[in-house]
C-alpha cells in the first residue's frame, strides 16, 4: 500500500493534478461523499494550487473549477471581501501564524458578483507544521440574503405600523396635559378613548412581533389545559359585538352536540380566534360564523380532532392568493392598518398545538378559515 496504488490511503486524490500532496484517507470514498454534500468543497495543496472541487462547488460559484485544477487558488478561485480585497491574499493560509486553524464563515464575492459564504480549515501534519491542505466549504448566500431581507422588511413594517399609534398617543396626551381646561368632557373622553385604542393596537403589534420571533426560533411555549372551544368562541363574539367599529355586523356560533375534550393554551387559543374573527369582520362582509365540530381527520395515534371554521359572506380570497395567506406580510391588497403578521402568527400557534390550518372559499362565497386541534391531553400528561 506504499506505492500509492488503488485503495492506498496515501494515494493521490482521484481527478486531482499529478504531483499534488498525498491524501490522508482513501480518496475515492471521500470523493463519493463530497458529491453528496449540500455545500461545495474546494481543496488546495501546500503549494496553494487548486487540486479538487466537487460538483456542488462548481454550481455555487458558477465557474468550471474542474478546468482550473492545478492553477494557483487565488487565480482559479478569485474571491473578494466587502472592502474589495483579494481574499486569498488577505488570509494567505500558507504563511499565517501556526495557531490559525482556519476561518469562520465569511461573506465573499466572486468575479461576477455572486455572493457566497466560505468557511475554511487549514490542515497541518503537526501542530506547528506548515499547512498541507486548505479545505474550503462554499455555500450559496441567497438563503441568508432572503433571511436578511425578511428581517429588514419586518423591521420596516413594524416601525411604520408603530409610528402611527405612537404619534396619536403622544399628540393627544400632550394636548390634554397642556390644554385640559379648554376641552369639554365629551372631547376629553374622545381623546382618552383614542389613546386607549391606540395603546391596545401597540400592545397587539408588540405581541405579534414577539410571537414571530418565538415561532422563527422554535421557542413558542404552549401551556395546555382543558378548554371549552364553544364557550371561548362565544366570549369573543360577545366582546366584538360590543365594539363600535363592528356595530351592525352579525356574528354567530354553531357547534355539534358532543365534542371530544380538547387541551389548548387558553391565551393562545384566544389569539387564534380573535385574529380570525376580526379578519372576517374587517375584510369580509355579511355574517361571520364560527362552527365547531368533530373533524374527519385523526391524529397519527388515532385520536379524534376538532375542527373550527370561521367564515364570512364577503368576496373571499382570490384563488391566486390562497397559497400566500399565511405568509409574512400578506395583506391581500388591502393593508387597513395591518402588519400582515397576524395570520402568520395564527398558523404558528395552531401548529404549536399539533393542529393544521387552511383557507378556501366558503359556501356563502366568502373566505373560510379552518383549523384543527387534537383532542385529549398532551402526551406528557396522558
Amino acid at each position: 500500500m506504499a506505492d500509492g496504488g488503488e485503495g492506498d490511503p496515501t494515494g493521490p486524490l482521484p481527478g486531482s493534478v499529478p504531483g499534488a500532496d498525498p491524501a490522508p484517507a482513501p480518496m475515492d470514498v471521500v470523493v463519493r461523499l463530497s458529491e453528496s454534500l449540500p455545500d461545495g468543497l474546494v481543496v488546495a495543496d501546500s503549494g496553494a494550487r487548486l487540486v479538487f472541487a466537487n460538483t456542488r462547488a462548481t454550481q455555487v460559484l458558477g465557474v468550471d473549477l474542474a478546468a482550473r485544477l492545478g492553477r494557483p487558488l487565488a487565480e482559479a478561485l478569485p474571491l473578494r471581501d466587502i472592502e474589495g480585497n483579494a481574499w486569498w491574499e488577505v488570509t494567505d493560509p500558507w504563511h499565517t501564524l501556526h495557531t490559525v486553524r482556519g476561518h469562520r464563515e465569511k461573506l465573499l464575492w466572486t468575479e461576477d458578483g455572486t455572493e457566497v459564504l466560505l468557511t475554511s480549515r487549514y490542515v497541518r501534519d503537526e501542530p506547528r507544521g506548515p499547512v498541507r491542505r486548505v479545505l474550503a466549504s462554499v455555500r450559496d448566500a441567497s438563503a441568508r440574503q432572503r433571511a436578511e431581507q425578511d428581517h429588514a422588511a419586518l423591521i420596516s413594517t413594524v416601525a411604520h405600523e408603530l409610528r402611527s399609534p405612537l404619534t396619536s398617543v403622544k399628540g393627544f396626551s400632550s394636548t390634554l396635559l397642556r390644554r385640559w381646561d379648554r376641552f369639554s368632557d365629551d372631547q376629553k373622553r374622545f381623546m382618552l378613548e383614542t389613546i386607549e385604542a391606540d395603546a391596545d393596537r401597540l400592545t397587539r403589534l408588540i405581541t405579534e412581533l414577539l410571537d414571530v420571533s418565538r415561532i422563527d426560533a422554535g421557542r413558542l411555549d404552549v401551556r395546555a389545559q382543558p378548554v371549552d372551544l364553544v364557550l371561548a368562541a362565544q366570549r369573543h363574539v360577545e366582546r366584538l359585538q360590543s365594539v363600535e367599529e363592528y356595530s351592525g355586523r352579525e356574528l354567530e356560533v354553531a357547534d355539534a352536540d358532543e365534542l371530544p375534550e380538547v387541551w389548548a393554551d387558553p391565551d393562545r387559543l384566544s389569539q387564534i380566534l380573535g385574529n380570525l374573527l376580526e379578519n372576517g369582520l374587517r375584510h369580509g362582509a355579511g355574517t361571520v360564523r364560527v362552527n365547531v365540530a368533530t373533524a374527519a381527520e385523526t391524529t397519527s395515534d388515532g385520536r379524534p380532532m376538532v375542527a373550527i371554521e370561521v367564515t364570512d359572506e364577503g368576496d373571499g380570497v382570490a384563488e391566486a392568493h390562497l397559497p400566500l395567506v399565511f405568509n409574512r406580510f400578506w395583506h391581500g391588497g388591502n393593508r387597513r392598518g395591518s402588519t400582515g403578521l397576524g395570520l402568520y402568527v395564527v398558523r404558528g400557534l395552531v401548529e404549536a398545538h399539533g393542529g393544521t390550518i387552511g383557507v378556501d372559499r366558503a359556501p356563502s362565497g366568502g373566505a373560510r378559515f379552518r383549523f384543527t386541534l387534537p383532542s385529549g391531553a398532551p402526551e406528557h400528561l396522558a
